[in-house]
Order: C-alpha cells, then structure tokens, then sequence
C-alpha cells in the first residue's frame, strides 16, 4: 500500500471517531431536550462511526500498515432547534462521503484494487447514511411542529437497534 493511502485511511479513522463524538454530542442535546427516541438515534449512529473506524483499523493491521491515532476534535457545534442537529448530521453525512471518495479515486488511481474493494462498502453505506439523514430531516420538517408527530417520531426513532456491520 502506498504511503498516500495509507495515511488517508489512518486520517479517515480519525474523522470516523470525530463523527461518534459529533453524534454523541447530537444525542445528548436530545436527551436534555426530553427526546430520548431521537437520542437512541444517534446513539446507534456514534456506535456505527466507531465500527467504520475499527473497520479501517484492522485492514490497515491486516495490509502490515502502522495505525497512527491521533488527537479527535471537540465537537464544535451548537444547537438551537430541534431540527439543527438533523441538518448538521446531513450536512457531516456529505462531508464523510467526500472523504470517502477522496480515498477511494486516490486509491483507483495507483491501481489500489484491494483498498478499492474495501471501500466499496463504505461506498454504498454512505449513500444509506445520507438517504437517512435526508429522511429524518424532512420527517422533522413536516411533523417537528406538531407535539403529537413529534412525539410519534420519537417513538419510531426509540425503535432503532443497533446492527453492527
């Protein structure tokens, strides 16, 4: 594996965590908000980046790579709505998705087949986690308002199980 590559992916472990964090924070603004459907959501979202970031970890162990962790940023947003989290979870969602692809055209251009084929799940679950953000989003915009909808949503976010990878 080229040394580009490699360090791409060992900075991709880094956002993977950054984006539990981002989570967990997102969470806990819903749990002090009474919401603990919407919580639940995002708690299953932090656990996911994690998986993604152990996911990168092991095959750079397992491609004789060295595994280089560094310090992982305070989330840095703020929230003054209910909807705010959801948009900034879309908005985060995109930028993972850059990150990927950066990756992944990075590692198609040295002829990086197996990174390519690793990276091809994160492909297709960046999609699922964009069309996701998207959905809550607008399911809050139609329904936010409402207390009763509110409430709903919450209950089939509090629904969610975790399923790891």
């Amino acid at each position: 594996m080229e040394k580009k590559i490699a360090d791409l992916l060992n900075t991709q472990i880094n956002k993977e965590m950054y984006s539990a964090y981002l989570y967990l924070d997102m969470a806990s603004f819903y749990t002090e908000n009474g919401l603990d459907g919407f919580a639940n959501w995002y708690e299953i979202q932090a656990k996911e980046e994690m998986d993604h970031a152990m996911l990168m970890y092991q095959f750079l162990h397992n491609n004789d790579e060295k595994v280089i962790l560094d310090t992982i940023a305070k989330p840095d947003k703020t929230f003054a709505s209910l909807a705010d989290p959801l948009a900034a979870g879309l908005e985060h969602e995109k930028y993972v998705t850059s990150l990927i692809n950066t990756i992944y055209a990075a590692a198609n251009d040295v002829n990086d087949f197996r990174t390519v084929q690793f990276l091809d799940w994160f492909i297709k679950e960046q999609g699922e986690e964009e069309k996701n953000a998207a959905d809550l989003l607008t399911k809050m915009k139609l329904f936010g308002d409402d207390p009763r909808s509110l409430y709903l949503l919450n209950q089939e976010l509090a629904a969610r199980v975790y399923n790891a990878p």
